[in-house]
């Protein structure tokens, strides 16, 4: 059995309703990575067992899904299997995971489930873990989740109709909650950005942001009402993906990555929703938005002399330190963001607190959490800002019943509309991006890249070797959540580098990125990004 089932955030993978044993449904995501209702019911087992390693008073989960065709069965087979082992479930619907997390700390639950596969196609899904603080599983609370699961699997048990059933329903249905709860909670956090990065009306006045701004929300859980709230506050949006449409197709954040650019004529033969409803616009001018299929991601888009690109969540990171009215923060950026981003902040906010994570938005929480794991104390709005480059921006929020208590969590919605306070402070501080490329080795048999393996030390030396021919003197660092992780960072009179390889925490394929601080030439670097690829090609291809 694999070590873990978890991935980089949860467990994602196909669905099936194929009604299977416990031993085939763990074969079944292990091996063809298809996630079925008997897979989850000994989840929902596992997951009552840990209560003890749990803070929280009580047994109480609460669960929300996103809406995929097999989400249903899926809920109610996980319900099934926390019942059954003593858990009160609690289900609040249709929801964004930022809302799954807020209902943990409104319901003052032990556990909270969110059903869903972020931005992967709505023929997958899965589940993101948090606990009572709001915070996502840590890898070793997930292992023992997994051995736990395997054990249960392993023992000769019936469950039979009249339990079945009867465990099959929640203890407590809150429909109808999420929207008007998510909506309030995000009206406490606009007013929290007010104090900290300013207001939007100079930004609104100058044209930097297009009126309309066209919002995706992914056919998501925003899709029915982010537009008109933040038209309410000032924003006018048009939101052109529908309520009632597919999750995720032809829509949403996933569909783009972080330096992404498209001309006019690219944009308009686009089947992207957002992409193609996109009109000419001044250069610099925001014309879009768009947040992934689960809601907690954001990236924007922005008009060039001939088309559009990318506003990634580093550029973002840089607009919120430079609008701030604070002179230090607590700052977490993933190994996969731009390398000049940690000068940058550090340049604006001589105090700050830098710190570099492993890849996924729970380590950004985890990094920039207090030291026992609780709730961040503060009257004000703590300055704690964790980024990724892929839209993930986690931040303070307020705690619903508790005050002058913090929890951390991104909220796509919540980013942008942070983003959107900081336009007329934060623009006006260039940010002197450096370069950054991220391929893929896929399809790949992740099991052959790991710390011992054989390429793993062809592909170190041959960077390590690489970066010295180029004047930079490389260390090779360790990340708290990456085991398997080669990341080298490379410095000299020149400028910085950095090179990291690692498995993909959702898909059957192995990643590569290189970064580079603007002062070097990249041409030596993308010849060396080549020969790392194709090794890894070798190496990990089937």
């Amino acid at each position: 059995m694999s070590e873990s089932f978890f991935g980089t955030d949860g467990i994602r993978g196909e669905t099936s309703l194929s009604l299977i044993d416990e031993d085939e449904a763990i074969e079944w995501l292990t091996q063809r990575r298809t996630l079925t209702p008997t897979f989850m019911r000994v989840l929902g087992e596992a997951l009552s067992h840990e209560q003890p390693a749990w803070p929280g008073e009580g047994g109480t989960v609460v669960i929300g899904w996103d809406r995929r065709p097999h989400n249903e069965a899926l809920v109610r087979a996980l319900t099934l299997g926390l019942r059954l082992t003593g858990s009160t479930v609690v289900h609040i619907g249709e929801c964004a995971t930022p809302t799954l997390h807020h209902a943990v700390l409104s319901f003052g639950a032990r556990m909270g489930c969110m059903i869903t596969a972020s931005h992967n196609p709505v023929t997958d899904s899965g589940i993101k873990v948090f606990d009572a603080n709001g915070y996502k599983a840590t890898p070793e609370l997930e292992r023992s989740l997994s051995r736990t699961l395997g054990q249960l699997a392993s023992e000769d048990r019936e469950v039979d109709e009249v339990d079945r059933n009867r465990c099959s329903v929640p203890d407590e249905v809150h429909e109808g909650w999420c929207q008007p709860a998510h909506k309030a909670w995000l009206s406490l956090r606009w007013k929290a950005f007010l104090e900290e990065f300013g207001g939007c009306e100079q930004a609104l006045a100058l044209g930097s942001i297009a009126t309309p701004l066209l919002l995706d929300s992914a056919n998501g859980f925003a899709a029915s009402w982010l537009s008109d709230w933040l038209s309410e506050h000032g924003v006018a949006c048009r939101e052109v993906s529908a309520p009632d449409g597919v999750l995720n197709q032809h829509c949403g954040a996933g569909d783009f990555s972080p330096t992404q650019t498209w001309t006019h004529d690219e944009a308009a033969a686009s089947p992207h929703a957002l992409l193609r409803q996109l009109k000419p616009a001044s250069a610099g001018q925001w014309v879009g938005a768009a947040l992934d299929g689960d809601g907690d991601r954001c990236l924007l888009i922005e008009a060039t002399e001939d088309g559009y690109k990318v506003v990634d969540g580093d550029a973002m990171a840089a607009l919120l330190v430079a609008a701030s009215r604070s002179s230090a923060w607590s700052f977490a950026a993933s190994i996969e963001s731009d390398v000049a981003l940690m000068h940058h902040v550090a340049s604006l906010a001589p105090g700050s607190t830098l710190m570099e994570t492993a890849v996924g938005d729970r380590w950004l929480s985890f990094g920039l959490r207090p030291s026992h794991g609780g709730l961040v104390d503060g009257s004000a709005m703590p300055t704690l800002l964790g980024i990724e480059d892929s839209g993930h921006v986690v931040l303070p929020a307020p705690h619903p019943s508790k005050e002058a208590a913090w929890s951390m969590v991104g909220d796509g919605a919540a980013t942008l509309c942070a983003v959107l306070m900081a336009a007329d402070r934060g623009r006006n501080v260039e940010f002197a991006r450096g370069w950054k490329r991220r391929v893929s080795v896929s399809p790949s048999q992740r099991e052959r890249w790991h710390n011992t393996a054989s390429v793993f030390n062809e592909v170190s030396t041959t960077a390590v070797e690489a970066f010295a021919a180029l004047g930079l003197s490389s260390t090779v660092r360790s990340i708290e959540g990456e085991e398997h992780l080669l990341l080298i960072h490379a410095e000299g009179d020149k400028g910085v580098a950095s090179m990291g390889v690692r498995n993909s925490g959702t898909q059957a394929k192995t990643n590569l990125s290189l970064r580079l601080s603007p002062e070097l030439d990249t041409a030596p670097f993308e010849r060396l990004m080549g020969e790392v690829q194709a090794i890894l090609t070798a190496a990990l291809n089937p």
